[in-house]
């Protein structure tokens, strides 16, 4: 059953969202709908503050009343982010062992991005071992710049084409190196070449000294959802490697996630 917080820790939070949500875990937990009065019950809320805090959260579609009985369950809302949550899980799982294989075959950093904005956010890496390893930007968790990064290059690419001509002109096209392509009509060149193509690369644009490969990876209802890349030393990634080896062994990866999530890998 759900309770209120008293562990002392209360005057970090918002006491209303705290409510909200302790409403949210009350009808989750109940699994069919139930009256405004077991749901004040439940959370020790009085009946007035349920009520509105109810209200609010119908209106939002987080939660439903029954025009029947008027008891209440939880909305569409709350069932799309509960489904957001699961994906992001579930596309971590499923690229896992994908990533870890690429790592132990090169021995180079692979990494698993999303697209925020004009931003990709780093939502898994397996780091190679090797002695000589450039420390780069990308970190789990962390973010980057898209428009000079192998995944950012491929996320932006798969975006309708009044979108992207649209970011293209309005984003920061910020200078990391001499590489970073920094005019708009150069960079939606590449993206159409990145497209065509169906896999991007980063050759010291965002980190001098450091190369990097990187495809798509494609949702069951054929869009690009994230990108999956590899990273290293350009002493190491050097041009024929790219060409003969890491294009082919991307792409076939990211097209195993790909099919693994419901795309049907064409």
């Amino acid at each position: 059953m759900a309770k209120q917080n008293n562990n002392g820790d209360d005057t970090k939070t918002v006491q209303a969202v705290e409510r909200a949500l302790l409403i949210l875990e009350t009808l989750a937990e109940a699994g069919v709908p139930i009256t405004i009065t077991e749901i004040a019950q439940k959370t020790s809320l009085t009946l007035g503050t349920t009520h509105r805090l109810l209200y609010t959260m119908m209106q939002r579609g987080f939660v439903e009343q029954d025009a029947e009985n008027s008891k209440y369950r939880l909305g569409i809302k709350a069932f799309q982010i509960g489904i957001a949550a699961t994906y992001f899980k579930d596309l971590r799982s499923v690229a896992r062992p994908v990533m870890e294989d690429l790592q132990q075959r090169y021995n180079e950093t692979v990494n698993l991005a999303t697209l925020d904005g004009s931003e990709v956010v780093y939502v898994d890496q397996v780091e190679s071992t090797n002695i000589v390893v450039v420390r780069m930007f990308a970190r789990t968790g962390n973010r980057g710049p898209a428009h000079c990064t192998g995944s950012g290059k491929v996320l932006l690419s798969s975006l309708p084409q009044d979108k992207l001509e649209d970011m293209a002109y309005n984003m920061e096209l910020r200078k990391f190196s001499n590489e970073t392509i920094t005019d708009p009509e150069m960079l939606l060149k590449e993206l159409s070449r990145v497209k065509q193509d169906g896999y991007a690369l980063d050759l010291g644009e965002r980190d001098e000294g450091v190369r990097c490969v990187a495809a798509p990876i494609y949702n069951f209802k054929g869009q690009v959802v994230a990108a999956l890349s590899i990273s290293g030393p350009s002493i190491r990634i050097t041009t024929p490697f790219i060409k003969n080896e890491l294009v082919d062994a991307i792409k076939k990866a990211a097209k195993t996630i790909s099919i693994q999530l419901g795309h049907n890998g064409n």
